[in-house]
């Protein structure tokens, strides 16, 4: 199917046949029994299910150093992880071990390789310690510190007060020994070097080593991992536990050198995984989106009710109330796939390289998408359980979950508003929107064309950069934080529109690539009805600055409304193109098309 080879062929870093090479060997393990719901298991029970899932996922790797390596494959396993029931815990535990943990002590190589053996094989497995209890989206302000003592020339690892307590990360003894990937303060000589990576074991078959203290948090919604507060007591870690790397060495004298000028570059360098991570929650919030939909949509063929005529019974699809959520969410669900696979090929062609201009534009784009993609799949999941009513309360079905993992992306790898405010700051003048001369608006038919409504939403954006900027100007030169103030709102709106148009550019370019001509008429018109909701919002500012005419504006419900009409056959096919495996959706009694109904997961009343 040409839709299926278009959403996962691309997902592959260039790669031909991605689909099957880094794609299916998720999806087979995923159709798994073991994948499927367990009633009645309790918090304890469920984040330690997500362990022996993690030894699943381990076995069928191959490679676990070549999968960390991998973005592709790794962005690939949250996509799939992501949809099995308690696939938030899985998702969490493997992103944190492979990614922020293996990875960060393969991009920290020295000249004497490490022993990862341990790790590889999960005889012990990797956590990754940064914020703080009061250092989050600051963190590189932490408190913890590891202080090189001359006398024996290991470090000393400690937590100052309680306010630098690690937060939140899976330290218990659930799953076994860990190992921790620590962020802390290097200090020497009574100097702050800043804050680097440290290695430092945690447990052992018997409990926390002497000097770690680890308390158990309340189990959060969502993902059931071992979350806990972790603290050091003067812990003494050998020489060799420094991640060092070009951003930063030290001599044998005691001398930090580093081809980085300062230490919050320093710092960056050293949580450079993070920007991996974004690309893992990303993929993890679009495969619990996709396989929201498929069940929804599903549910929606098969869910009889009473039709205009008497004793009459039509699907519940049938009517425009109900399909045209599903459907916007779907043109919604392959935007976000596909500007998924334009970030990931972007940092797959650049995230490894020096610090160059196109690093950093990459580095943008993932960060701009992981916020974009995940709010997105909140609102999408959340439709997709109230469309299918009291029966997607039940977590049997499985809907009512994702909602609640998703929160957890929404703040993972960096909060949703902050990485915007960031890529706001950057783009407000180092970025340049094209910048057409205004075409007069012509009939209502031609929004009919994606690309001519793609460049509309290319003069939203510079006309909110315009706006912030001349709001940036007006405000007080001595007041920073008055003087961004005024700004930001604008500057938020016009990050906002660069990630739809880079959604749109992404879906674009995805259906000129069909091979199958239906196919990618298919894609044109679904985009077609992505930009149309996102243009809504910004009809005045279209209509003051000449861009629309009043008749274009009149006409656009009815259009939105006729490209709702031509789609909604189409339902199916496009759900069925996200690939799900016929084991999974058969256990969703919502979704499985045969006998099986929530009735036959009901147990005696007691």
């Amino acid at each position: 199917m040409d839709l299926s080879r278009l959403l996962f062929d691309d997902g592959s870093g260039g790669r031909e046949g991605g689909r099957e090479t880094v794609h299916g060997r998720w999806r087979r393990l995923i159709a798994q029994d073991t994948f499927r719901h367990r009633p009645g298991l309790g918090g304890a029970e469920r984040a330690a299910l997500s362990y022996d899932w993690l030894r699943l996922v381990n076995d069928c790797a191959g490679d676990p150093e070549q999968l960390a390596d991998d973005p592709a494959k790794l962005a690939a396993l949250h996509e799939w992880a992501a949809i099995v029931d308690g696939g938030g815990g899985l998702c969490t535990v493997a992103s944190i071990h492979y990614n922020l943990f293996l990875g960060s002590l393969l991009d920290h190589a020295g000249a004497t390789p490490r022993d990862l053996s341990d790790f590889t094989a999960l005889r012990r497995v990797g956590t990754f310690l940064c914020t703080e209890l009061e250092h989050g989206n600051d963190a590189s302000a932490l408190e913890t510190t590891a202080e090189l003592d001359p006398g024996t020339g290991r470090f000393v690892l400690n937590t100052p007060h309680p306010g630098a307590q690690k937060f939140m990360p899976n330290t218990s003894m659930t799953g076994g020994p860990k190992t921790a990937v620590v962020a802390a303060r290097l200090i020497v000589a009574g100097r702050d070097e800043g804050v680097f990576l440290f290695l430092a074991p945690l447990s052992d078959e018997n409990g926390p080593l002497p000097g770690v203290g680890v308390r158990r948090l309340p189990l959060r919604t969502g993902a059931p991992v071992d979350h806990c507060l972790t603290s050091f007591n003067h812990v003494l870690l050998p020489r060799d536990a420094l991640l060092e790397s070009e951003h930063g060495r030290l001599d044998a004298d005691g001398r930090l050198h580093s081809t980085l000028g300062n230490r919050r570059k320093r710092f960056l360098q050293s949580i450079g995984r993070v920007t991996m991570g974004k690309l893992c929650m990303s993929g993890a919030a679009i495969g619990a989106t996709r396989a929201a939909l498929a069940i929804a949509v599903r549910y929606g063929d098969q869910r009889q009710v009473s039709g205009p005529r008497a004793g009459e019974r039509i699907p519940v699809n049938a009517h425009r109330s109900h399909h045209r959520p599903l459907l916007q969410g779907l043109a919604t669900a392959y935007a976000m796939t596909f500007l998924h696979r334009a970030a990931l090929a972007g940092w797959a062609a650049h995230g490894a390289g020096a610090h160059t201009e196109q690093r950093a534009e990459a580095e943008r784009l993932v960060a701009v998408a992981k916020s974009w993609i995940t709010w997105q799949a909140r609102d999408i999941t959340i439709e997709c359980r109230e469309r299918c009513g009291a029966q997607g309360l039940f977590a049997v079905n499985g809907l009512s979950e994702f909602p609640h993992y998703i929160e957890g992306t929404v703040t993972a790898e960096g909060d949703n508003t902050v990485i915007w405010v960031k890529a706001a700051a950057e783009m407000l003048f180092a970025h340049q929107p094209p910048r057409q001369d205004a075409e007069p608006p012509g009939a209502p038919a031609q929004l009919r064309d994606p690309r001519h409504v793609r460049g509309l939403l290319a003069r939203a954006e510079a006309i909110w950069q315009d706006r912030a900027r001349a709001q940036l100007r007006r405000g007080p030169s001595k007041d920073p934080v008055g003087r961004w103030n005024g700004a930001s709102s604008a500057a938020l709106e016009m990050v906002s529109v660069h990630a739809r148009l880079r959604a749109a550019d992404a879906f674009l370019d995805a259906a000129s690539r069909a091979n199958d001509p239906a196919a990618g008429d298919l894609l044109e018109r679904l985009c077609l009805l992505f930009l149309l909701q996102e243009i809504g919002t910004y009809t005045g500012d279209l209509l003051a600055h000449g861009h629309l005419s009043p008749e274009q504006v009149r006409g656009l419900p009815q259009l939105l409304d006729d490209v709702l009409h031509d789609l909604a056959p189409h339902m199916t096919d496009l759900v069925d193109a996200f690939d799900l495996p016929d084991a999974y959706l058969d256990g969703v009694p919502m979704a499985y098309s045969g006998s099986v109904s929530l009735a036959d997961y009901a147990i005696p009343a007691e």
